[in-house]
């Protein structure tokens, strides 16, 4: 004889509740992922489009016979083969070179005690408040009176002086909150402050490091007004001012100035998809503890 199974008397009381303040979030997350996708997609569409193909045809429609040939036109017309070294130089020197040093004064400013520590963080500091636009003018004449107009180092040394306040003031609030007992433990055992920073701090760092070097590259990478005022030689420009000359000689092209602006944009949407698992863990850990 078998035994009949248990009958469940559903009650419609017991379907789970359905969230709307979280399917009002995700509407709005898409709406807003929406809004910011399309003008990617309408310059992506176009870069692949002849010019009269744009005139006649709707900005949102994918291209019918694809134009590759607009990117390499666009490259060599615009001679970003210069423009995309000297950012690449630039950047690759400035952004490694920008965090080494933050981290290391971050680290000094957070666990060794010294007469003016915290008079020295609100100099770091106050540098984040200041615009850089309103010192382009004496920062122009004081890389002159060094002779380093048109040169790497005439770009990246100011470019060090503006973003490494931020860094520190990131950085130093997150070493703030590593427990004080692993540098002391390293301490007893001999270890100098040197070894502790790179074998405790660093390691533990690299999300918040991985934060701060997409926004630095991208930072980096698309500056403009400074590289226009200390860049006056055209063997010299950043791809920021060589898409600038490109769009005022080619502006009727939309073909080939939509490529251009892809190219442009490219290597930053790169690196960002490369380091965006680290980005937001990075930033909360920087902004929550201290």
């Amino acid at each position: 004889m078998t035994r009949a199974s248990p009958v469940v008397d559903f009650h419609p009381m017991d379907k789970p509740k359905r969230d709307w303040v979280l399917v009002g979030l995700w509407i709005t997350l898409a709406i807003v992922a929406v809004i910011w996708i399309a003008p990617f997609v309408f310059i992506t569409f176009t870069s692949l489009k002849s010019t009269a193909a744009v005139m006649n045809s709707s900005a949102f429609a994918p291209p019918v016979d694809p134009k590759f040939s607009n990117y390499a036109s666009a490259w060599d017309r615009g001679r970003f083969n210069t423009t995309f070294f000297n950012s690449v130089i630039i950047t690759t020197i400035k952004v490694p070179l920008g965090l080494m040093i933050s981290a290391m004064a971050a680290y000094a400013l957070a666990k060794i005690e010294f007469t003016g520590r915290k008079l020295l963080l609100l100099a770091i500091l106050f540098g984040t408040m200041i615009p850089f636009q309103v010192m382009l003018a004496p920062l122009f004449t004081l890389v002159n009176g060094l002779h380093l107009i048109d040169t790497y180092p005439g770009v990246i040394l100011p470019y060090l002086a503006f973003g490494v306040p931020y860094q520190v003031f990131i950085l130093q609030s997150f070493f703030r909150g590593i427990p004080k007992e692993l540098s002391e433990a390293a301490r007893i055992d001999g270890a100098s402050h040197f070894v502790i920073f790179r074998r405790i701090f660093l390691p533990v760092s690299l999300p918040v490091l991985a934060a701060l070097l997409i926004l630095d590259f991208v930072a980096t990478w698309n500056e403009f007004a400074m590289a226009l005022v200390l860049l006056q030689d055209r063997e010299m420009w950043t791809l920021p001012l060589g898409l600038s000359a490109f769009q005022g000689q080619f502006s009727r092209d939309y073909g080939q100035l939509n490529a251009a602006i892809v190219m442009t944009v490219l290597p930053a949407a790169i690196v960002y998809l490369i380091f965006q698992r680290y980005f937001v863990s990075g930033l909360t850990s920087g902004a929550v503890k201290g």
